[in-house]
């Protein structure tokens, strides 16, 4: 395994990195105060002014790696970019490298047709679009994915679509105009078989939304929205891939994405760090800086820890999806989901503890933080499923050891 850096991503690092210190960083304030001044959920214009330096920088698309439409980095050669990306909340929405439409882009390039490359994807690589997935529902574990209870019946030349569903991340958004909604298309199939994905224009009659979902008390300005489709009728063509393939591309769009919020639970983590640093030399209490304090300190050196160890781990993962490809990186990217969510949220919460009552408030990026890392430790599969795919996948090595049934 070599982790060393291409010369592409040593580039991509530096430009990023700069482009997040000179324009990035101190447009977060800004970004908060247009969107609370106008329509909540409307891109603001300062989104469009940095989307534009960064597009016309060539800081565009870096997520992509089918059919050339990116910048054709690998997994591992992307990683440590969404890393840096993900050091603020809107990073990757300046350089469109945001979900959901990181995956969604990635999916209609793998199984969408000329026809729906032409109407969907090309607009969302130019980020005139945006776009949702609409999965998880609110009355079954949506965790298994088999488990849902939409349904997608055939019409003639059309589907007819009904069901719930909600914490589509991205519905509020008015520049939403896609839907990929996953929902039952044969019952009676055998159970990985009877799902589907279809594509769902947001604009077509029987789509409702019903509310927008806010996760610990904040509100996102993409939304988390709950969605009611009732009788919506769109065209056969619209299918992605065919019948029954909807399990199999969940689980493609799912393991890179994976990946992706890992490296940026790695960046949210890195920002954390910096922040208690920063913190414990400024601020004084009983005589000194806190970084005198001991416990400070330990807080620091385990954070230190924690992150590189958890980095390495995500590096391997994306080697092996890029050299063995995504099923060889089956357990890894489970664990490294688990991990580098827990491992954020952990240096988070040393973070706002060492911030005091400042860390609790909107002053820092810390309790947005705090929130985001819990919610994904729900988000793109909770923790426990995933260790019980690790443990099993372990457990299965010593399964000669059981004793035979009588």
């Amino acid at each position: 395994m070599d982790f060393a850096f291409t010369p592409r991503t040593v580039e991509l690092a530096e430009k990023i990195t700069a482009f997040m210190e000179e324009h990035v960083y101190p447009a977060e304030t800004v970004y908060d105060a247009q969107v609370a001044e106008g329509d909540f959920h409307e891109q603001p214009q300062i989104m469009k002014d940095l989307q534009a330096e960064a597009r016309r920088q060539g800081l565009w698309n870096f997520a992509m790696t089918h059919d050339n439409l990116g910048a054709g980095l690998t997994n591992l050669e992307y990683a440590p970019l969404a890393e840096i990306m993900g050091r603020s909340i809107i990073g990757n929405e300046v350089f469109n490298c945001s979900a959901p439409d990181t995956g969604n882009m990635e999916i209609l390039a793998m199984y969408g047709t000329e026809e729906q490359k032409n109407q969907w994807l090309k607009p969302l690589l130019d980020c005139s679009i945006r776009s949702a997935f609409a999965m998880t529902e609110p009355w079954v574990a949506s965790s298994d994915a088999m488990n849902v209870e939409s349904s997608i019946v055939r019409d003639g030349d059309e589907y007819v679509i009904n069901g719930r569903k909600w914490f589509t991340s991205g519905g509020m958004d008015p520049d939403c105009k896609l839907l990929i909604f996953m929902g039952k298309s044969d019952p009676d199939a055998e159970p990985y078989r009877q799902q589907s994905m279809i594509l769902v224009p947001t604009d077509a009659p029987g789509v409702e939304i019903v509310r927008d979902l806010s996760s610990f008390g904040y509100r996102d300005r993409l939304g988390h929205a709950e969605l009611q489709f009732t009788d919506v009728r769109v065209p056969a063509a619209n299918m992605l891939g065919n019948e029954g393939d909807g399990f199999a591309i969940a689980q493609g769009r799912l393991g890179p994405g994976r990946m992706h919020y890992a490296m940026r639970a790695i960046g949210i983590a890195e920002r954390g760090l910096q922040l208690m640093c920063e913190r414990a030399q400024q601020r004084s209490a009983f005589g000194g800086p806190l970084a005198d304090q001991g416990v400070v300190r330990e807080w620091i050196a385990r954070s230190r820890m924690e992150i590189d160890q958890i980095r390495l781990y995500t590096f391997k993962a994306a080697w092996l999806m890029d050299t063995q490809g995504n099923a060889a990186a089956r357990t890894e990217v489970a664990a490294i989901k688990v991990a580098a969510m827990e491992v954020a949220h952990k240096v988070i919460d040393r973070a706002v503890q060492t911030w005091g009552a400042a860390g609790t408030t909107e002053d820092t990026p810390l309790a947005r933080f705090h929130s985001l890392t819990r919610a994904l430790q729900i988000a793109d599969g909770p923790t426990e499923v995933h260790l019980r795919s690790i443990g099993r996948g372990e457990l299965r090595k010593y399964r000669h050891l059981r004793p035979e049934k009588k």
